[in-house]
Order: structure tokens, then C-alpha cells, then sequence
């Protein structure tokens, strides 16, 4: 699942203590060969992987409603880009590790399409083409990446994305989603 080789940037920035959580996860599923870990199984995910092109990107970007005094407001939890080569993940960074004059500062960006395509084409120039990149809330993220099978085992993943998709609750981009069915990823 991960590249011998990992490199893992900015692990001093904000975004990374809602990234470092999934990575330990991640790393546990793949070296201590459990079963599953709420209902991801290391075979599903490698087998996804191995769909994927030769060198390419996923993004996931989550969005919480923040309510203080300057009111209610959307901002980002959980901004990542992983790296894949040959079907195994070779890096992982934060979008504060995106560095362009376009794009906004991490604190500034928004769930909208605008700032979507900029966040895409960021990772793009500096990291690799995008296959898939999800943009969602923080409870949509939470239903689909905790969701479980009846007995708390591996579930079918792609059908819980597809549920979400077509509820309108996230929105999935890149090269790759333009040929999405549930029963591709």
C-alpha cells in the first residue's frame, strides 16, 4: 500500500494532526496485516490503487461549520494530497504544503468549486496529475470514511460514495471521475 520510500512534508502544519490519525491507521492496517480498521481492508484499498495511472494524485479536502464570534463560518480540517506511483502511495502532504500565488491560504479556502479547481491544479503542477479528489463536510467525511459493514467489518466503500454522491453531499473531481461508477472504485 505504501512506497518503501514514503515522504511524508509539513508534518508541522495544522492540517497534519487530522492527517496523522488516518496515516497511523493506514500504517497499522498495512504492517500489522489486520483485518480492518472501520470498514477499509488493506486488499480493497490496494486493489483500488492498482486501478489508478502509473503516477497520479488523490485529494481529499473536508470542511467543518465553525460557529465564534465572527459568526458562522466554513473552514478547513482536513486538507491532503497523496502521491501514488506504481499503485503504492509515495507522498503525502497537506494542502498548506501548496505553494502558489493563486491559490488562498489554507485558511481562506472555501468549499466551493472555485477554489476546488485551484487546489487541483496546484497538486497538479507540483505533485502529479489528479485521478480523484473528493471535497466534502466534515459529517458527510465521517459517514463515509467510518462507515461499517453490519458485523463492524470491511464494507463496500464505493456504494457508501455513491450513496453520499447522490445525495449531493460531496462532490468528486479529476481525471478519473468522468468514468466513476460505484463499481470502479
Amino acid at each position: 500500500m505504501f512506497a518503501e520510500d514514503l515522504s511524508v512534508l509539513d508534518t508541522d502544519s495544522a492540517l497534519w494532526e487530522t492527517v496523522k490519525p488516518l496515516l497511523t491507521a493506514a500504517l497499522r492496517l498495512d504492517q500489522e496485516h489486520l483485518p480492518s480498521w472501520r470498514g477499509w481492508s488493506k486488499e480493497s484499498i490496494e486493489l483500488f490503487l492498482r486501478t489508478l495511472p502509473a503516477h497520479c494524485a488523490l485529494i481529499g479536502g473536508v470542511w467543518d461549520t465553525l460557529n465564534d464570534e465572527h459568526g458562522e463560518r466554513e473552514v478547513l480540517v482536513f486538507g491532503v494530497v497523496c502521491e501514488v506511483r506504481e499503485g503504492k502511495i509515495s507522498s503525502l502532504r497537506t494542502f498548506e504544503a501548496l505553494h502558489d500565488k493563486a491559490l488562498p491560504p489554507v485558511q481562506a479556502l472555501e468549499p466551493g468549486f472555485e477554489h476546488a479547481r485551484e487546489i487541483m491544479r496546484v497538486a497538479k503542477t507540483q505533485v502529479a496529475p489528479v485521478a480523484w479528489a473528493l471535497f466534502t463536510d466534515k459529517h458527510t467525511w465521517d459517514a463515509w470514511l467510518l462507515a461499517t459493514s453490519e458485523d463492524g467489518g470491511p464494507c463496500d466503500k464505493k456504494a457508501v460514495l455513491d450513496a453520499l454522491m447522490h445525495e449531493g453531499r460531496c462532490v468528486l473531481m479529476g481525471n478519473q471521475a468522468s468514468s466513476f461508477h460505484p463499481h470502479h472504485l
